[in-house]
C-alpha cells in the first residue's frame, strides 16, 4: 500500500512572472505537513494545482495513490479544502449553501456539522454576505470538516484572522486532526502557526522547494555555526553552507551536517568554530537568505 497521502514529481507552473518547479514532494499518510515560505513562494499555486484549479505545465500528482486529474470526483470525495480566496456569497445564507454543498458528499455527517456550527458560533439563517472574515473563514472550515475528509488541504486558514478567531479555528483545527489517518496539509508563511501544528515541513522559496522532511529530524541536521578565518578564505564553495554574516574575519553560517560541513570549514581553515541549534523559523530564514 502506498504510504503517500500526497506524491508530486516534477511539478512546473508557469505564469508571466514566476515559475514554479520543477518540484517533487512528498506528504505521509496521517501527517501534518506545514509548506512553509514567504508570500509569492508557490504554496497556494501548488495547492490550487493539487485540487485541480488549473493545470500543470508538467510532471504528476497523485492524491492516495490516484491521479489528481483522471480521478478528480474520487479525489475530491476525500478533500476537504479551505482557502481565504473562497466565496459563498451567492448562496446568500449558510443553510442554502451548507444544503447544497452536502448533496456532493454521500459521508456528509449532519450531526458533525449542527456539533461544528455551534461550536464556531454559526447559525443557520446568517446571511454570508453580512459575516465577517473571521465568521467567513469559520464557516469554509464548516464545510471541509462536515464529510470528515481523509485529506485537508489548508491554504493560509488563519490568514487575516483577529487573535480571538484565530485561537476558535485553530481549536478546531487541532480537534480534527486527533485522528492518525487523517493527513493534513497546510501552507502558511506565518512559522509560528507551523510549529504548533506540523510535525513535517516543506520550505519553499522562489518556486523551489528548498527542503523537507520530518520537522525534528530537520531542526536537529541543522546547525548554526561562528568561526573565524584566520587565511582570509571566505568559507563554503560546497554543499552544506549557507552564509549568514560577516563581521571583518568572523562569520555566522547555517551548515547542514549530512554534508560533513564542519570538517570542511576546519579544512579551510576556519578556526575557534562553535556550533548552536536553530528553531525552525531560525532555519527557514536562513535558508533562504543563504541563497
Amino acid at each position: 500500500m502506498d504510504a503517500q497521502a500526497i506524491t508530486i514529481r516534477g511539478l512546473e507552473k508557469s505564469f508571466s512572472r514566476f515559475k514554479l518547479g520543477p518540484i517533487d514532494l512528498n506528504v505521509p499518510k496521517g501527517a501534518i505537513y506545514g509548506l512553509i515560505g514567504s508570500n509569492g513562494a508557490g504554496k497556494t499555486t501548488t495547492i490550487d494545482l493539487i485540487m485541480g484549479m488549473g493545470r500543470e505545465d508538467a510532471g504528476t500528482i497523485e492524491v492516495f495513490g490516484l491521479d489528481h486529474t483522471q480521478d478528480e470526483v474520487t479525489v475530491k470525495l476525500q478533500v476537504g479544502f479551505v482557502s481565504p480566496e473562497l466565496s459563498f456569497a451567492p448562496w446568500s445564507k449558510i443553510s442554502r449553501l451548507v444544503t447544497f454543498i452536502r448533496a456532493f458528499y454521500p459521508d456528509w455527517d449532519d450531526a458533525y456539522c449542527t456539533e461544528l456550527m455551534q461550536r464556531l458560533k454559526l447559525n443557520w439563517g446568517d446571511r454570508i454576505g453580512t459575516l465577517s472574515f473571521g465568521a467567513k473563514t469559520k464557516l469554509n472550515l464548516l464545510l471541509a470538516l462536515s464529510h470528515r475528509p481523509a485529506l485537508l488541504l489548508l491554504d493560509e486558514p488563519l490568514v487575516g484572522l483577529d487573535a480571538v478567531s484565530k485561537q476558535e479555528v485553530f481549536t478546531e483545527l487541532l480537534d480534527a486532526v486527533q485522528d492518525e489517518n487523517r493527513t493534513v496539509l497546510i501552507s502558511s508563511h506565518n512559522l509560528d502557526d507551523i510549529e504548533r501544528f506540523a510535525d513535517h515541513i516543506g520550505i519553499l522559496h522562489d518556486g523551489q522547494l528548498l527542503l523537507e522532511g520530518p520537522t525534528s529530524e530537520l531542526v536537529e541536521r541543522f546547525k548554526m555555526v561562528h568561526c573565524v578565518s584566520t587565511n582570509g578564505t571566505t568559507p563554503g564553495g560546497f554543499p552544506g553552507v549557507y552564509v549568514q554574516k560577516q563581521d571583518g574575519a568572523r562569520w555566522r553560517i547555517l551548515i547542514d551536517t549530512k554534508e560533513n560541513a564542519l570538517d570542511r570549514l576546519s579544512a579551510q581553515g576556519m578556526t575557534d568554530i562553535t556550533t548552536a541549534p536553530v528553531t525552525l523559523e531560525e532555519l527557514f530564514v536562513a535558508l533562504v537568505k543563504g541563497r
